[in-house]
């Protein structure tokens, strides 16, 4: 399994297709994983610890079947070897409680899925302009 850029998980397909190809036109380089429930995400997060290797980026949809976005985001946390990783709850729900709750529970960011195909490439350029040429350059 080569290394994702990008791990995200993502339960609506639609949704995931506009994504790869909004990551694709921001970046063509960038790897990306697609997974679409919690619990089929840690078992491959669980895998790329045994591997020694790791995503350089988390997205995460807070409502997904298996262990929800926050569940899921608890455990990536409390795992020593992905603790490091950026995480970034990307959802269509602008609740503050469900900004709160992941924040506390160690998101990096919060960021509230856009309308439409050009909004989105929008979003996806200003997280790769951020999380890759500005964050993981200091880190």
């Amino acid at each position: 399994m080569k290394t994702p850029d990008i791990f995200y998980v993502e339960d609506d397909v639609d949704y995931a297709f506009f994504m790869q190809s909004a990551i694709q036109e921001v970046k063509d380089t960038l790897n990306l994983t697609i997974v679409e429930d919690g619990t089929e995400a840690l078992l491959k997060l669980q895998k790329f610890v045994e591997s020694k290797t790791k995503p350089k980026l988390i997205l995460l949809d807070l409502n997904l079947p298996g262990l929800s976005g926050l569940d899921l985001l608890k455990f990536i946390r409390d795992i020593p070897y992905l603790k490091s990783i950026p995480v970034i709850l990307f959802s269509t729900s602008d609740n503050p409680e469900d900004v709160k709750a992941s924040m506390e529970f160690g998101a990096s960011a919060y960021l509230t899925k856009p309308n439409g195909y050009d909004n989105l490439v929008k979003c996806v350029h200003s997280v790769h302009d951020f999380w890759f040429n500005q964050h993981l350059r200091l880190n």
